[in-house]
């Protein structure tokens, strides 16, 4: 079976503080601790759960490899993660459908069968990968290096030593299950001697523990498909964790996380930038150079343009991936005050403030006296 999101377990978000780690695991261990519950085989298995997810959680290095990769970073034996079909020849392909669709219901977790034939698929790792705003509005092609298992060369894959062979398990007979009689009830469960195998080693492969696989890490070209945006995923089916005794492979998730940029913020398709002028310019009118993600472009600000006017560039924003057309681009106006003047500049505007006090001229501040006196009237 297998495992649940440590944070789904402990009831917290993904960013959730150690404080709040700590609170969670308080309240949950109180509710299923074995003195609260005794003979409670299932508070018992919960109080266990909780407890895993607390102590991975709360271990920096073990929290950062399971944000990245799952229950495979933290536990590289682990198998049977749920996962969706593949795309041919384990690449990346037609991220459509998985970022968009339901990507992770699909195949069985494991298969059953006699003389230990019991083939499990591979676990799905997830991998964060953090992009420019250019490079997921323009797509990109990079390599990541994500951990893998092959077969060992020493054992060839069967993991006794080499001139040794495994033996069917005594226990099971090589069924890779066992029944337990439980009152009234017989229920069949995973053999604890071959864990599911149908065999043992008598004599384990030095070079892999007995695992029949070598931990290595190897290189993938991922293809960002131009338009994604923050949070979108793009699967790589088979690149997960291998199966066992045969069992397809899991599938790898790496998903995107766009960085912040200096000059625009996005909003889905749409783009949204400042633009600060002189009050001169605001004043008189004029034109000003915007900049987009292909160039930049001019717009005409009309005279006695406003602090925080916006102004639309139609089709200057991203086209996502399911979008006919490209996103505008906002455009708003920040009048900035000069600052470090000289005298001669006071002055002017000194002589220049006297002739503004006609309320003509400030229809925004006339406006906005009028309502304060008639708040105290």
């Amino acid at each position: 079976m297998a495992k649940r999101d440590f944070y789904e377990v402990l009831g917290v978000a993904k960013n959730a503080t150690d404080e709040e780690l700590k609170k969670a695991y308080r309240k949950l261990a109180m509710k299923y601790h074995p003195d609260r519950n005794p003979d409670d085989k299932k508070a018992e298995e919960q109080f266990k759960e909780v407890k895993e997810a607390y102590e991975m959680l709360t271990d920096p290095k073990k929290r950062e490899a399971y944000d990245r990769f799952g229950h495979a970073g933290v536990d590289p034996n682990m198998a049977g993660a749920a996962g969706a079909g593949g795309f041919g020849g384990g690449g990346f392909a037609d991220v459509f459908g998985d970022i968009f669709g339901d990507i992770f219901g699909g195949q069985q977790r494991g298969g059953g069968g006699r003389g230990g034939n019991n083939v499990y698929r591979g676990a799905d790792l997830r991998y964060a990968m953090e992009v420019d705003l250019e490079q997921a509005a323009h797509g990109h092609t990079t390599e990541i290096r994500i951990p893998s298992y092959d077969p060992c060369d020493v054992c060839k894959g069967s993991g006794a030593k080499p001139g040794t062979k495994p033996k069917v398990c005594h226990t099971c007979n090589g069924q890779g299950a066992v029944r337990v009689q439980q009152g009234f009830f017989s229920i069949q469960q995973t053999c604890p001697t071959c864990h599911g195998t149908g065999k043992v080693i008598p004599e384990p492969c030095t070079a892999c523990g007995g695992e029949g696989r070598v931990k290595k890490n190897k290189t993938l070209e991922v293809k960002i498909p131009a338009g994604i945006d923050d949070g979108m995923r793009i699967r790589s089916a088979g690149n997960g964790e291998p199966g066992i005794n045969g069992g397809p492979g899991g599938d790898l998730y790496v998903e995107i996380h766009i960085k912040k940029h200096e000059v625009f913020e996005r909003d889905g398709d749409d783009l949204h930038c400042q633009i600060p002028i002189a009050f001169t310019t605001a004043a008189l009118g004029g034109t000003v150079e915007v900049p987009t993600l292909g160039g930049r472009v001019e717009i005409d600000l009309p005279e006695g343009t406003q602090s925080g006017k916006t102004f639309r560039v139609r089709g200057k924003g991203i086209k996502g991936i399911r979008s006919s057309y490209p996103g505008d681009l906002y455009a708003h106006v920040a009048i900035e005050t000069p600052v470090r003047l000289t005298d001669k500049q006071k002055q002017l505007l000194r002589e220049l403030d006297t002739t503004l006090k006609d309320d003509r001229h400030s229809p925004q501040a006339k406006s906005w006296m009028d309502k304060v006196r008639d708040f105290f009237q």
